[in-house]
């Protein structure tokens, strides 16, 4: 593990508008063990002649707009393509077996390998951390690099802000509960609940962001699949916790061989930054920038220095390719 280095700040792009709104999707089939499941992609153009292929998969609860502006300002390097898991944003719902990490991991791979885009550069935040965990351990013929921004790692002894989360491990039919709660809830409570837990100063969401996370909200409550996704997804995090140390997250961890940046918010209220160090111990070859001020979504909170300390890493994968 070595400290982050930052890109000046004039080697990133300037947005290409201050306020660009979620980039352009479109829902596509791809195999899923005999059969097809629909997945929503968004796509960032790129923007210069030399980009390369990226992938970006949101945490627990968000979507593929999570990458708007981090994608925008990597596009000169980059030409992005972010995904919504199956449960979220506008994929289907869930996948047979319900919402496991492996799962989710088998997802990414297969759309890597359908796109014919691999190996690509893997980005993931929370719960689609620890997914591209699990892709760049498994399939490392995949990944060029991987950025990590607060992933969600296994811990023993929940947060505070966990606490009530747990007991949808025991709770029968807790679905239909959640639904119910959240059936009840406007859209404007759901995204201002996301924005408190996720951002560590909350007023600084823009106006525009606002108006997107109370859509995508509005969207959540419409699909009948909302509450099992969100209460499944939490589900399978836990369980993940409960694994052998020989099949844990922190075991794949060390298998991973592509170039890796750890990037936490020092003010994070869902995953502790005490992990962060822990996180980028754990993979052979990583980087760590934590950044203070910031909370569980950097690239939505400092999409700028994150895009200066993935800079770095991006050019340290050409020279190691060119050499």
């Amino acid at each position: 593990m070595t400290p982050a280095r930052l890109a000046p700040d004039s080697v990133v792009r300037p947005l290409s508008d201050p306020q660009v709104p979620p980039w352009p999707g479109r829902t596509v089939d791809i195999d899923w063990r005999g059969g097809t499941i629909p997945i929503h992609v968004r796509e960032t153009p790129a923007t210069g002649p030399d980009a390369e292929p990226a992938l970006y998969v949101h945490g627990l609860g968000g979507s593929a707009q999570n990458w708007t502006d981090l994608a925008d300002l990597l596009s000169d390097r980059l030409e992005g393509q972010a995904i919504d898991l199956p449960g979220f944003g506008h994929s289907g719902p869930a996948l047979p077996g319900g919402y496991r990490q492996q799962s989710y991991a088998e997802v990414v791979i297969r759309w890597i390998e359908t796109s014919g885009r691999g190996p690509v550069h893997l980005f993931g935040n929370s719960l689609g951390g620890a997914v591209v965990i699990r892709v760049a351990a498994l399939r490392p013929d995949l990944v060029r690099t991987l950025t990590l921004i607060s992933p969600a790692m296994p811990v023993y002894r929940p947060r505070p802000t966990h606490r009530h989360m747990l007991p949808v491990l025991v709770v029968p039919r807790v679905e239909r509960i959640v639904e119910r709660i959240l059936r009840g809830a406007t859209p404007h409570q759901m995204a201002q609940g996301m924005v408190d837990v996720c951002f560590a100063d909350p007023s600084t969401v823009s106006a525009q962001r606002w108006e997107e996370a109370v859509a995508e909200a509005e969207h959540r409550l419409s699909v009948p699949w909302g509450a099992e996704a969100y209460v499944g997804s939490v589900r399978g995090l836990v369980a993940s916790y409960l694994v052998p140390p020989g099949r844990s997250l922190w075991r794949l961890a060390g298998q991973i061989t592509a170039p890796t940046l750890v990037v936490w918010g020092h003010r994070d209220r869902m995953v502790d930054v005490k992990l962060a160090t822990r996180t980028a111990k754990a993979i052979p070859d990583s980087r760590l920038l934590v950044l203070r001020g910031v909370g569980h979504t950097a690239q939505l909170e400092s999409p700028r220095i994150v895009a200066r300390a993935v800079v770095p890493l991006l050019e340290g994968s050409v020279r190691s390719v060119v050499a």
